[in-house]
This record gives structure tokens, sequence and C-alpha cells, in this order.
């Protein structure tokens, strides 16, 4: 058994990630790796994407292995690195958005992701859960803020957890992207390491930084780097063509 009670049946995934986190026992959340799947090169092997050219038959495979761990098929988005936040419980096919929530039991929130930055929020209560793609320009341009909005509770009642992305000795950016940011937030200012005509950032500073202006202080996770570990991570900046990994959170009934 492991934490949150979630009972990990005998299966091909050997890897998943269960956040370490203090949610309540209702709330229920899983992190994928790279590992445990049927894609081949480069998608190798568990790639939950299925925008990225694997065959979408390999891709249904390695989805219905992840099925096994779930109550329900997950509410999959078609991700446009932008701040708009959908009721997964009332989601219609796959909408265009970066984020959803939802106070449904059993109904799964999920982002995929491959160096950008999934985040996992809940309330203390267990009333509440959702799931946010935090790329670098959902992040700045607020799609942490929108998600706390829409769920529409008390942000000090909120939790978060920060899951695998691309680290801050990885993710070299342009100096538009650090004046983007700081345009936003001055504060954003410390998230930047400058390395010869270019910066280095670090999204999981940022996202703290936005998460504690939202009035959640409860922040868990963060750290791991998956440009850094390609035996465990996918990364679209390392190998560019590659697959998605996914974050989920759902309430359990």
């Amino acid at each position: 058994m492991s934490k949150q009670g979630l009972h990990i049946p005998d299966l091909n995934i050997q890897d998943l990630m269960i956040p370490n986190w203090p949610a309540p026992a209702n709330v229920k959340a899983i992190q994928t790796t790279r590992l445990g799947g049927f894609s081949s090169a480069p998608y190798h092997t568990l790639n939950l994407g299925d925008h990225v050219q694997d065959n979408p038959l390999v891709v249904a495979k390695n989805r219905q292995l992840l099925s096994n761990y779930l109550p329900s098929e997950p509410v999959w988005l078609n991700q446009v690195h932008g701040v708009d936040v959908i009721d997964a419980a009332k989601a219609s096919c796959i909408q265009n958005a970066d984020a959803s929530y939802t106070r449904q039991p059993e109904v799964v929130c999920v982002t995929m992701t491959a160096d950008c930055l999934p985040v996992l929020l809940c309330d203390v209560q267990g009333t509440a859960v959702a799931a946010i793609h935090a790329g670098w320009r959902s992040l700045c341009d607020g799609v942490i803020e929108a998600t706390v909005k829409k769920m529409g509770l008390t942000p000090q009642d909120l939790m978060a957890w920060l899951g695998p992305a691309i680290g801050p000795n990885a993710f070299e950016v342009g100096g538009e992207v650090r004046a983007a940011f700081i345009a936003k937030d001055a504060q954003s200012v410390i998230a930047f390491t400058q390395k010869g005509d270019k910066w280095l950032a670090d999204l999981y500073t940022i996202a703290k930084q936005r998460l504690d202006n939202s009035g959640i202080t409860q922040v868990y996770g963060g750290g791991e780097c998956t440009y850094s570990d390609a035996e465990k991570y996918f990364s679209f900046r390392r190998d560019g063509v590659t697959g998605r990994m996914a974050s989920l959170i759902w309430l359990s009934a």
C-alpha cells in the first residue's frame, strides 16, 4: 500500500510517483514517468501523448495501462500554453485549455508535460482538485492565478504539489522571456541567472512566487529536473521528438 492508501496493482508500469504531500485521504494523485509502457524510441516507453507522432495504437495501450490505476478516463486537454481553465466534470470532447478542476468525485483532472511544470492543487477539506499545465508562457500569463480563481475557494485552504519539470540549471531562455516575467511581477527577477547572453530560468521559484501571491503557502514537491534525468523523464528541450508524462488528480468516492 502506497502513500494516500492508493493500491498499485502488479502491472508493467514500474515507476509511478505518488506525490508526497499532506493531502486529505480522499484526494488521490499520480505522476507518471517515461518508464513502464510499450512505445518504441524516441517515445520509449510510457508515452501518454497522442499528439507527438507516436503510434496511436501504442499510445492507447499505454493509456489503458494507466487506466488500471484510475477511477475513470482522464479528462485529456488540448494544451495550448494559455490560461483557460475548464470544469473537468463538464468538459466536452478534448477542449483547448491548460488547466482543469473538479469538485465531483472520480473525475480525473490531468496535465501532460515534458519539461513544462505540472502543478496539482487541492483544498484541505478535500472538496476540490485541479491540474495545471504551467509552461513558461502560461505561467507568465497567470494560469495558476486563473485556476485558483476558478476553484472559488479560500486560497489559504489550498495546497500545491509541483511535479517534475526542467530545472533551473537547464532551462535556458532569452532576455525577452525574463523581461516578460519581470513585467508581470518584479520579484521574479530572482528566478533568473545570467549565462552569457542568455538566462537560466527557475520555473519552480516563479511558480512558488505566483502561488504565494495567490495566498497559497502550502507548497510541496519541486526539485526534479526532466532535462537532466533522461532515464526517468521525457524532455522536449533535451530530445525534441519525445513522449509526454501525465500528472493526474481526483477525488475518491
